[in-house]
């Protein structure tokens, strides 16, 4: 597995050395994922956050009713874990699993902190994607209280334009909130 992807998405916050870079690189672990294959399951502890690499995965939560409630998705070039539980290694709540045959590296919490105290602007690094993340959540969870189901599903496609066709659309039904049936029909609808 090629890191190329990896460095080019660090070299949008932070410069690093070669020296650095192929630090970094000695720390990461490459896994490659089936289908449905996961990384974490509720009430595990997240060891590690994955970068993706080829493929996509989601994290979600199942409710007492035994329904999904997608949280993300992972498709190339993102980080994925459950936040949570990676940073207070105490057991989460959250399932990371591939959606499709997937590629990710792997980078463990001891690791990250050791790579913090050698090369001090992946802090910077790390810190730019957590406040992103951070942001992106909040504005999920205001979305979710105030826009419509189809303001849900456009924000959706705009967020994940490379997944609106590949993923199956009781996956996109359970990320924005709706069942998979009132998501065909509105699909129907702006189609016209």
């Amino acid at each position: 597995m090629s890191s190329d992807l990896l460095l080019h998405n660090i070299s949008k916050h932070i410069s690093l050395s070669e020296d650095e870079s192929a630090y970094f690189k000695s720390k990461l672990r490459e896994r490659k994922l089936k289908k449905k294959q996961f990384i974490i399951q509720e009430k595990q502890v997240s060891e590690s956050v994955a970068f993706v690499v080829s493929g996509c995965l989601r994290s979600y939560t199942i409710d007492d009713n035994g329904f999904e409630h997608i949280l993300q998705f992972a498709p190339p070039d993102w980080w994925i874990t459950d936040m949570f539980s990676f940073i207070s290694q105490k057991p989460g709540n959250i399932y990371i699993d591939a959606i499709d045959d997937s590629n990710v590296y792997l980078l463990s919490r001891k690791d990250q902190i050791d790579i913090f105290e050698k090369i001090p602007a992946f802090e910077k690094y790390f810190r730019i994607i957590t406040e992103n993340s951070l942001i992106a959540s909040r504005k999920r969870v205001m979305d979710g209280l105030s826009l419509t189901a189809s303001d849900r599903y456009e924000d959706f496609c705009q967020r994940y334009p490379t997944l609106i066709e590949c993923l199956p659309q009781k996956q996109i039904a359970a990320y924005i909130g709706v069942t998979p049936e009132f998501l065909s029909k509105m699909r129907r609808k702006i189609k016209k």
